[in-house]
């Protein structure tokens, strides 16, 4: 089989970097934003390096070691898409801390000298304190390299020290190797948190004013009150009716006239941020136009007369007569909407409250941060008492919020699988560290772990492998120090089921994102379990083939769905096939063949179900790709059949919500331009819902069918008329039918729901006809 493994991905060619230059070339130079110009340049720059290393061949994107010269274990500086720029994280000028450092310990303000006083007895002693207080960062890996020296010395492991400072010795001039000193020792790891105390007090801090809601602070407080009384001046000369406009002006009425265009001047000057008063076709422009002709001594013509008689006319109706009780209200109500303290006041106000707060952790109690305003901070501040915090900057401080992640999912402060990825490192790293009995051991593999987790992923070719924590030689040094035993594979057993339920029931319709499955595959690594679980691969840079763990997946998904499914029948899955592959029995469509590094037949089971094996390019890689999710239920099975998830509000549940997640993609589709990213997300949720009906009862599936009639109706009627043959291939399935080798019906009405499409339109975008369109 030809597997494309020859050809290269078009995101390694330069044209990639060249596009990425001129867009962030582009918004450097044309952003409105001063702070997103500079970020752009940065980028810019990174780019330029990117392509310099490509031409000189200092750089080979898609390796497992880009920069020349550079190991494996040294961080990257990586941009978008994975591209290594060449540059060390921990390179670059010296820190201010280390600048300290040095004169402290009295040597030139240089890394190598720096390091060479580190490992000096003195400098040793340092290290311990750090080592024993824990107040020490570390924010690139590299970071923790001479606290590890130290730890090691002091336990006596003198040979592995020196085995050690020997590796990254060549490296000591140009590398980072020193922790940064900290006020506050190591935060809790039981809980978590999205932001720290410091990072959301920053936020309300920064947050100016809303130019929206300022206008419209302005319109009621400024331009509406003028407009009352432009209104009552022209009244003045109105007949009984309150609309004729032909009396002759009263005593005073030109000099009153006067005085108002006087002060429309001054407020015109002061207050700029409402534009709707200078338009001369509204009623207030009208009303302030005609009253400049006439303070001019000029007649009024019939035109002008006319237009002056509707504007009051529309005025009085809309909101009554000034002074009128309807009138009155309405002002009332605006004035003191108008009054309201502003959000940036606000936020400065919690921004005060959190200064008192540890600032480097989260916020285990956040209920006095959100009260109202209280009585002592009117008169500080001026803002009124009882005044309630905005949703928007409840959100910042929420995301400090420090407690279990489960809390957090379920309080919705972590609203996705995404953000819930993002926490999920502080745990395991947490989980990590109790593999070590040395209390500051702990901490530092704790503090290495956290920190080599915010290592960018590279570009990787040829099924290479991201490095993992443990290829750290300072983290090699100390591996002899870790607990292996029963105690230590059931913690991680437990963890990792709990955070795989945590994500499954929290996030039902949605694929288990990347950074998520490299931290529950750390878990996995640790305990007995043979749990393996795959990444999403991207289809620009597929290659055709699969690693040998995809194979094992779709395995593990054989053992569980075999046997008649629901899911086996839907998506027409031979899972005895797969199982033949694993136990060394024929090939699919050649004889066998492996190597250690990809799983051939597993690849060529998928090209042949996507029907892709002579098509090219992302759509068709797309689909194969889609086919090897499919068979391995990219690892929800692993979870249920190898680690054990059970979920708590149950299968059904699971699969409504995931249907839920169907529907509301779909409509969200029918309004994008380009809506096949929906589409696909769409499909990944169907295929969940699938999953978890496989799991359900007889009874609990038939309800659940049953169910969505009822709630693909509740929503808009293009979406139940576009889902209409997806449930009617379902409802097929179900009931003993299945579909052709196309995915269709024999009646023309029920199809399968996929996806990636290589040739084509997707049939979930095309327009819906009869009354399921509008």
């Amino acid at each position: 089989m030809d597997t494309h493994a020859d050809k290269q991905p078009p995101i390694t060619s330069g044209s990639y970097a060249e596009g990425q230059l001129a867009r962030a070339f582009v918004t450097a130079l044309t952003h409105a934003d001063r702070a997103t110009r500079a970020r752009a340049e940065e980028r810019a720059d990174g780019w330029r390096r990117v392509l310099t290393g490509m031409a000189a061949g200092t750089l080979r994107i898609g390796s497992r070691t880009p920069a020349q010269g550079l190991p494996a274990w040294v961080t990257l500086e990586v941009l978008h898409g994975g591209f290594a720029t060449g540059a060390a994280r921990a390179g670059g000028p010296l820190l201010p801390y280390e600048a300290e450092a040095a004169r402290k310990a009295g040597v030139p303000e240089d890394r190598e000298s720096l390091f060479a006083h580190c490992v000096t007895e003195e400098g040793l002693a340092e290290l311990w304190d750090l080592l024993d207080s824990t107040c020490y960062e570390v924010t690139v890996p590299e970071e923790a390299a001479l606290l590890t020296v130290a730890w090691l010395v002091r336990a006596g492991e003198s040979e592995a020290a020196l085995e050690l400072v020997r590796e990254i010795g060549p490296f000591a001039a140009t590398l980072r190797f020193t922790p940064r000193p900290t006020a506050a020792s190591a935060p809790d790891t039981e809980a978590v948190h999205r932001r720290t105390v410091a990072q959301a007090a920053a936020t309300l801090a920064a947050r100016g004013p809303n130019t929206a809601v300022e206008t419209q602070r302005e319109a009621l407080a400024v331009w509406r009150p003028f407009e009352d009384e432009l209104l009552t001046h022209w009244l003045e000369t109105a007949g009984p009716d309150h609309r004729v406009l032909d009396r002759e002006p009263g005593s005073g009425w030109h000099e009153r006239g006067a005085a108002l265009l006087d002060r429309h001047r001054v407020l015109a000057r002061e207050h700029t941020l409402c534009g709707s008063h200078r338009d001369p076709k509204g009623n207030s422009g009208i009303l302030r136009g005609a009253l400049e002709e006439t303070a001019a001594g000029r007649e009024l013509d019939a035109r002008r007369l006319g237009l002056l008689r509707h504007a009051v006319a529309s005025m009085v109706r809309k909101r009554g007569l000034p002074g009128s009780e309807r009138h009155t209200a309405v002002r009332v109500a605006r004035a003191a909407h108008a009054a309201l303290p502003s959000h940036r006041d606000v936020a400065h106000l919690v921004a005060h409250r959190m200064s008192g707060l540890p600032q480097e952790t989260g916020a285990a109690d956040v209920t006095a941060l959100l009260a109202p305003v209280t009585d002592a901070e009117e008169r500080r501040s001026g803002l009124p008492a009882g005044t309630a915090l905005p949703p928007a900057i409840r959100r910042v401080v929420e995301a400090a919020r420090s407690a279990p992640l489960h809390t957090l999912v379920e309080l919705g402060v972590v609203p996705s699988a995404e953000v819930m990825a993002e926490l999920v490192p502080q745990l395991v790293a947490a989980e990590t560290a109790t593999a070590y009995r040395d209390a500051p051991l702990r901490a530092l593999t704790a503090a290495t772990y956290r920190a080599f987790r915010n290592r960018r992923s590279l570009l990787m070719l040829d099924l290479e492998r991201q490095v993992r924590p443990e290829e750290l030689p300072w983290v090699r040094a100390v591996s002899a120090q870790r607990a292996s035993d029963t105690r230590v594979r059931a913690s991680a057993h437990t963890t990792l089921r709990r955070l795989a339920e945590v994500a499954v029931d929290g996030f039902p319709g949605t694929l288990l994102p990347n950074p998520l499955v490299r931290e529950l595959a750390v878990l996995a690594r640790r305990t007995d379990l043979d749990a393996p679980l795959v990444e999403e691969l991207a289809a620009d840079i597929f290659m055709g083939t699969f690693s040998p763990k995809f194979q094992a997946a779709a395995v593990v998904a054989g053992e569980l769905l075999g046997g008649g499914s629901l899911y086996e029948r839907y998506y027409g899955v031979d899972y005895a096939a797969v199982l033949a592959l694993a136990d060394g029995g024929p090939a699919v469509g050649e004889p066998r063949r492996r190597t250690a590094r990809e799983a051939r037949e597993f690849a060529v089971l998928c090209h042949e179900r996507a029907g892709a094996r002579d098509l090219y390019g992302v759509a068709a890689n797309g689909t194969v790709i889609e086919q090897a999710q499919i068979l391995t239920t990219h690892n929800l099975a692993t979870l249920v059949h190898r680690v054990g998830i059970t979920p708590a509000t149950g299968w059904a549940d699971l699969a409504r919500r995931c249907f839920v997640t169907v529907c509301r993609l779909t409509g969200r589709a029918h309004h994008e331009q380009r809506p096949l990213g929906t589409v696909k997300d769409a499909a990944y949720a169907w295929r969940q819902m699938l999953f978890h009906l496989s799991l359900c009862d007889e009874g609990e599936a038939a309800g659940v069918l049953a169910w969505t009639r009822g709630e693909a109706a509740g929503h808009p009627a293009h979406v139940a008329a576009r889902l209409a043959p997806a449930l009617a291939g379902l409802r097929m399935v179900a009931d003993g039918g299945s579909f052709a080798a196309d995915g269709t019906a024999d009646d023309g009405r029920a199809r399968r729901l996929t996806g990636w499409t290589a040739t084509g339109r997707h049939w979930l975008c095309a327009e819906p006809a009869g009354p399921g369109r509008r």
